[in-house]
């Protein structure tokens, strides 16, 4: 067969510090797309210096949901989908466009190693962890997909898959995600955020929270710490099962304090302004007693 042409796809927001390795590790692709949501850095400017096209989209809380955006910016049949702060190493590249030209597949699964706090922790990552990030554009169901967090396109009925081999580093992808505990933290502040939101109505009932405030903890030590044997990364493995587990509730304590106001998050602004009208109320009835 021909050879194919892919488009690399990435969404941005404030990525001055990655963008620019991201887009070297794809140089080898026939177009590079870049959505940026209005970053305040350098981004933008980085990103048009390296060849990239640049568009912008809106900022918006569940970012997942501008990835749909951006593959109808891209101009060829197939899409690789990366973040910002990972790179596709050279010996993979090959292998993909081999992969791509064969004409074997239309979704190639691309292997992943996710780093964290200075290190790689293989166990508690589940590495080689598979995403379908190589596609046909017509073998996903992109139209009918719904932004939520943590999800990606369904692969449509017929279509063929196939799976790349792993190896470390040389064929995965290299995800930097969570270099330090507090970037670790800062994220999953934004991302229990959205989760708060999603979760909301189905757990919005009579019992549901306070069981799921138990259950969802000790699954995610479960899985990250015993399941996937995060204990085998040491430290670095215990630690990150941990913030897993504090990650469920973070995303449960917004839950119900969405609860407290209706169904919303509150801002600073508005729970301060509630605790002090609360202490207003007890001042009064104090006054009242006295009286």
């Amino acid at each position: 067969m021909g050879k194919e042409k892919i488009s690399a796809v990435i969404n941005t927001l404030d990525e001055e510090k990655n963008i620019r390795s991201c887009l070297e590790s794809v140089r080898w692709c026939d177009e590079i797309v870049v959505v940026d949501m209005y970053s305040d850095d350098r981004t933008v400017e980085i990103a048009r210096t390296l060849g990239a096209r640049v568009y912008l989209h809106e900022r918006i809380l569940a970012f997942d949901g501008a990835r749909t955006f951006a593959i109808a910016q891209a101009t060829n049949d197939w899409i690789l989908i990366l973040d910002a702060d990972e790179e596709i190493p050279a010996k993979m590249a090959s292998l993909i466009r081999t992969w791509v030209d064969e004409g074997r597949y239309d979704v190639i699964e691309l292997p992943r190693a996710n780093f964290a706090f200075s290190g790689f922790a293989p166990h508690e990552s589940d590495f080689p962890e598979y995403h379908r990030r190589l596609f046909r554009r017509t073998a996903m169901e992109i139209a009918s997909y719904q932004g939520r967090i943590h999800t990606f396109y369904e692969v449509k009925s017929g279509a063929r898959v196939g799976r790349l081999p792993a190896a470390f580093p040389h064929q995965c992808i290299l995800h930097y995600t969570n270099p330090t505990v507090s970037a670790l933290i800062n994220k999953i502040n934004q991302y229990t955020t959205v989760e708060a939101f999603q979760r909301f109505e189905s757990y919005n009932r009579p019992g549901r929270l306070l069981l799921m405030t138990i259950l969802r903890p000790l699954n995610a030590f479960w899985v990250h710490y015993l399941r996937r044997r995060g204990f085998l990364d040491g430290w670095r493995g215990f630690w990150l099962s941990i913030i897993f587990v504090i990650y469920e509730w973070l995303a449960l304590a917004k839950i119900w304090e969405m609860k407290l106001h209706g169904g919303r998050l509150p801002t600073v602004e508005e729970a301060s302004e509630r605790m002090r009208s609360l202490v207003q109320k007890e001042r009064e009835e104090k006054r009242r007693g006295a009286g």
